[in-house]
């Protein structure tokens, strides 16, 4: 099927007889049922999609029919599909009606699709697919025109109602929770986490399946989002703003702008520095509270089985602990807003969209070590000791180990290998480590013999 049989949507018009569009779906919404006036008794179904085939076009396209026709139909594609519509009616948009609750689209026509008129398949030519592809990456709207989550949060409630632009990252994705109202209609609801260079966690809710769906196949701390015409409301339960996908929000993945690429790098490098588990301070759970004792084994298996961050301790061997390895990798000065490396020398942040690139430097040095942990059923890869957690267990201040001699720092580091200590850590899911999590060490001090003896029989017993 040669790519200039199709008609661009910039070109369409009510008077073309037989038109065949070939875009890439970029917006979709969930199938939805009215009584059908002229068959006392019998339901019509209908779903709405957007589609794209040009940097600057995109049109809305709406399905009519019976269940199994709009069921089969929404089933047959998703967003980032490319399809050809085959026959559609062109129609003028309708501003007071549907169209109120559709994309806002450039051009002044949208099309129809019934079962008995028209087709809507898969693209299967290549060179079409290849030319619609890059576009799922173009943003809706202009790619400046958007609010930063600060800008937001600092206008708060004057913002309460508003239907706007929004440039962020993925922090982290919930769990969809399934619900029935009130007159038995069933429902779910889906909250993203949100995050940019001035805002650490933002929520995001969702609650079109379609939109939820979409939202479950990203990768936390490695996506960023362009979301156009967002709804910005206050939320009374939080006290703080929220943002809610709705029919006419149109979500760009990994958006091909320079601000999205800036915000990516930022993403990539404050994911990597650990300053966003940070953000779930672990002061949030005081270390006296934590009782549980499991196993490294026990530690791994409860964090694929629950996504969730949680708590415990562990009575295991540092079995990795780089403290005579040079001074720049056991200690690190990170600027104080963004959490940036930052260089020894430097008296700038080099993180492009550091908050506060304008005002003095400020920054923290503390250590910053990755350490394994080994019990008799596995070890636990590259846990997080930073400051000041690290000060403590180690029992000295960075300036204090900077004067030490090589051979010092070794006596430093046996004096913890080969002794069984106590672990409090906290463990968060992570796509990026090999074992699918992280740990935080909380607190770390050598065991007391009897305790260990105590609480491993314990561990056995329940094994």
């Amino acid at each position: 099927m040669a790519a200039q049989t199709y008609i661009a949507i910039s070109e369409l018009h009510p008077n073309f007889s037989h038109p065949k569009v070939a875009g890439i779906i970029i917006g979709k919404t969930d199938v939805k049922s009215f009584p059908d006036r002229k068959n006392i008794g019998a339901d019509r179904f209908t779903f709405g999609f957007t589609v794209k085939d040009s940097p600057d076009f995109f049109i809305n396209v709406s399905a009519w029919g019976n269940d199994a026709y709009i069921n089969g139909l929404a089933n047959s594609f998703s967003v980032g599909d490319c399809v050809v519509i085959e026959n559609p009616l062109v129609a003028n948009k309708d501003p007071e009606k549907g169209d109120r609750f559709c994309p806002l689209t450039p051009g002044p026509y949208r099309l129809l699709v019934t079962e008995a008129h028209s087709q809507v398949c898969l693209c299967a030519d290549i060179d079409t697919i290849d030319r619609l592809l890059p576009l799922i990456h173009l943003p809706v709207k202009d790619c400046r025109d958007f609010y930063s989550l600060g800008d937001i949060v600092a206008n708060g409630e004057r913002l309460d109602g508003t239907v706007i632009n929004v440039l962020a990252a993925v922090k982290s994705i919930g769990e969809m929770k399934q619900f029935t109202t009130s007159d038995g209609r069933k429902g779910q609801r889906l909250e993203v986490k949100l995050f940019d260079d001035s805002v650490s966690s933002f929520p995001l809710v969702c609650w079109d399946r379609e939109a939820i769906q979409l939202m479950q196949t990203l990768i936390p701390k490695e996506t960023v989002l362009f979301i156009a015409d967002t709804k910005i409301s206050f939320d009374s339960f939080r006290n703080s703003m929220a943002a809610t996908v709705n029919s006419k929000t149109i979500i760009t993945i990994n958006p091909d702008t320079r601000e999205a690429s800036l915000l990516f790098s930022y993403a990539k490098e404050v994911s990597e520095s650990g300053a966003l588990d940070q953000d779930e301070k672990p002061e949030d759970v005081a270390v006296d509270s934590i009782s549980d004792v499991y196993t490294v084994s026990q530690l791994k298996q409860k964090a694929q089985e629950n996504p969730e961050v949680f708590f415990g301790i562990a009575y295991s061997f540092i079995s990795k602990l780089d403290l005579d390895s040079s001074v720049s990798k056991v200690i690190r000065t990170r600027c104080s807003r963004c959490k940036f490396q930052a260089m020894e020398d430097l008296q700038s942040c080099t993180n492009q969209l550091c908050p506060g690139r304008d005002q003095a430097f400020s920054a923290t040095t503390g250590f910053d070590l990755l350490v394994d942990f080994t019990d008799h059923t596995g070890t636990l890869h590259a846990c997080a000791l930073r400051s000041p957690v690290a000060e403590k267990a180690l029992g000295c201040t960075t300036e204090e180990f900077t004067s030490l001699t090589d051979d010092q720092r070794t006596a430093m580091k046996w004096k913890f290998l080969l002794e069984r200590c106590k672990i409090y850590v906290k463990i968060l899911p992570s796509n990026k480590a090999r074992s699918g999590i992280r740990a935080v060490v909380l607190a770390c001090s050598l065991a007391d013999p009897g305790e260990v003896k105590q609480h491993m029989s314990a561990l056995l017993q329940r094994q």
